[in-house]
Order: structure tokens, then C-alpha cells, then sequence
């Protein structure tokens, strides 16, 4: 069987997870790397071209069936994905929600124009929390569905919010932990349905590295008021060293739980729970990017054009088996 072909667009965390991801995917290769830093790359990776963002012809001669987007949400997806959809389908991990919608059209628009296939926000969250509380509200009609991360007393590291942090002005590094309101999730699982504001269910815990030079007052004020990521929450900002964050806070572990509680029939309780653990944020992300990566090629192959979620796709055609094996081995 002829393999599909994934070309990484960005090369950090994620990217280094799609390449680890794709060893464990049978009919999935390599095709190639950009990167807006290449030489650094290069340093790292020898067994596969990689090329500039920018070298068009190049990163078209690999004959990629699907580009996984890599960047960042903040300000590298809004200008890479719509980008890079004119060329080929792509796949990216676009996690700003409440810009979702006016990222979806826009991909969608850039997407059809150029006759691909462009799979967005996806990942755990967005992605199969997406789908899971859609579920868990079809499923339990009137109940609300909601997701949680970080459980653990020390949270989960977003990589997202991270890169955010990174975005300011006189920020070196940075890592940003999310708690989970333990209340606020046991009033879930009880069957309340409370309408929650999103700084009643999280609280955002932030290590920053600032440059000898910086305004300390005048980077928080900016983390506080960032909006779609910090704004609506409780935040708190510790400036720490370079050799501090890198010895307490190496890895990415994070976890989370999508939890909708009902009543079914007369009045019979009920609850459904979904929970994730991931040792490797960035890894598992990159895991669930090459699943529907395969999902694109399935819908390119199809004639299908556009932009699609985790919502619009048959579970089918994220799986390496075929019908026949998912019919007797996994219904």
C-alpha cells in the first residue's frame, strides 16, 4: 500500500511528537520538514530535506499528501494555515476557542479556493474533548458538558498559553500551568449543570523568565489583560530563572476530563466521563495531528474541499485498519 506522505510545518515540541508519531503509523512517512529556522533544524535532522517556509518549489517537490501545522495559535497558525492551504491539505492544532469560528471560515475559504482538505483545531483539547462533549450533550439531552485540566496538585503545562507568554515583549521563556476548580467539578459530577464563567473552572498559573532589562509590572499587567487566554481567569505570575524553569518545570505532562451528569427516562441519574493523561502534552497532540492527517488524505481522495473538525469526520478514517478488521476486532 502506497504510504501517505506528511510534510511538518514549524519544528519544536510538536513537531519533534509528529515525528515520533509517524514511527508508530505503518502506512505513514516522512516526506520533509520547513521550518523559518532551517539550519537549526538541519542540526537535529538528517534523514529527511528540510527547506524554508518559503521555498515554494522546494516543499511542492516532495510530493507531501498532507502538511501538519505545527506553529503556534497566537500568531503563527492565523498566518501559516490560510497560507499553506492554497498549496496542499493540512492539518493543524489551532486552540484559541473562542476564535475557532472566525478560523474555521477563514481556513475553509482558503482551503476550497485551493481545491484541499484543511482539518483544524484539533489535538486533545480542542479536538477529542470537542468531540466528547458533544457526545456526552447529545447523549444526556439538558445536561451540560464540560472539560477539565489539570486534576494533579501540580496542574498541567499548556503549551499553548506558553507560547502566548513567549509572545510579550521581555519575556525569555515561560511555562503555563492550568489547575482545575476541584468545587467546580465535583458540582458537575453531582448533576447541577451550573452555568460556569470560564475563571469558575480554571485557574492559570504562570513561571516566566523575564531579560535583565524588563518591566516585571509591566509584562503581568500584559499576561493579566491578554485576552482568550488570561483575561477571564485567575492568573498568577511568578518570575523565576532560566536554570530554575528548566530543573522544576522540564516536561509537559497534562491531563484533563471532558464530565456531563443528567437525568435519562423518568428521572434516572446519569453521567458520562472522559479522561485523558498524558505524560507529553506536545506528543500527544502530535498523535492525534498525524490520525487525521490520514483522515485528510481519506477526504482529499473522496473530492472532498474545505475545512472540517474532528466533528465532521467519520472515527473510521482515523484508523490504520480497515473496515473489515474495525467491524470484527473493534465495534
Amino acid at each position: 500500500m502506497e504510504k501517505i506522505r506528511i510534510l511538518i510545518a514549524g519544528y519544536g515540541n510538536v513537531g519533534r511528537g509528529v515525528v515520533a508519531a509517524l514511527k508508530r503509523n505503518p502506512d505513514m512517512e516522512l516526506a520533509g520538514i520547513i521550518s523559518r529556522s532551517p539550519d537549526r533544524v538541519r542540526k537535529e535532522v538528517t534523514d529527511v530535506p528540510v527547506l524554508a517556509f518559503d521555498d515554494v518549489a522546494g516543499f511542492l517537490s516532495l510530493k507531501a499528501d498532507v502538511a501538519i501545522l505545527c506553529g503556534g495559535s497566537k500568531n503563527d497558525l492565523p498566518q501559516q494555515g490560510p497560507w499553506m492551504a492554497q498549496y496542499m491539505n493540512t492539518v493543524d492544532s489551532f486552540d484559541n476557542h473562542s476564535r475557532v469560528p472566525e478560523y474555521f471560515h477563514t481556513m475553509d475559504e482558503a482551503a476550497k479556493k485551493g481545491c484541499h482538505v484543511s482539518i483544524i483545531s484539533t489535538g486533545w483539547d480542542p479536538g477529542i474533548f470537542s468531540l466528547e462533549r458533544t457526545l456526552g450533550s447529545a447523549f444526556l439531552p439538558g445536561s451540560r458538558a464540560y472539560g477539565f485540566y489539570g486534576l494533579g496538585p501540580k496542574g498541567g503545562l499548556s503549551m499553548g498559553h506558553s507560547d502566548a507568554l513567549r509572545t510579550i515583549p521581555g519575556v525569555v521563556d515561560a511555562r503555563q500551568f492550568t489547575h482545575a476548580v476541584p468545587e467546580a467539578l465535583e458540582r458537575v459530577r453531582k448533576g447541577e449543570n451550573p452555568a460556569f464563567e470560564p475563571g469558575d473552572m480554571h485557574t492559570r498559573e504562570c513561571f516566566v523568565v523575564a531579560a535583565p532589562d524588563a518591566d516585571k509590572e509591566e509584562i503581568e499587567k500584559t499576561i493579566k489583560a491578554m485576552p482568550g487566554y488570561f483575561a477571564p481567569y485567575k492568573t498568577v505570575v511568578n518570575f523565576i530563572s532560566q536554570e530554575e524553569l528548566n530543573e522544576k518545570y522540564k516536561g509537559f505532562p497534562h491531563d484533563g476530563t471532558v464530565a456531563a451528569a443528567g437525568v435519562t427516562g423518568d428521572g434516572n441519574s446519569a453521567a458520562i466521563e472522559y479522561r485523558c493523561v498524558w505524560g507529553s502534552n506536545p506528543e500527544a497532540t502530535a498523535s492525534v495531528l498525524v490520525a487525521h492527517a490520514r483522515a485528510a488524505a481519506r477526504l482529499f481522495a473522496e473530492g472532498r474541499k474545505g475545512a472540517f473538525t474532528i466533528l465532521d469526520i467519520p472515527p473510521a478514517y482515523f484508523s490504520q485498519y480497515d473496515r473489515e478488521e474495525l467491524l470484527a476486532h473493534w465495534i
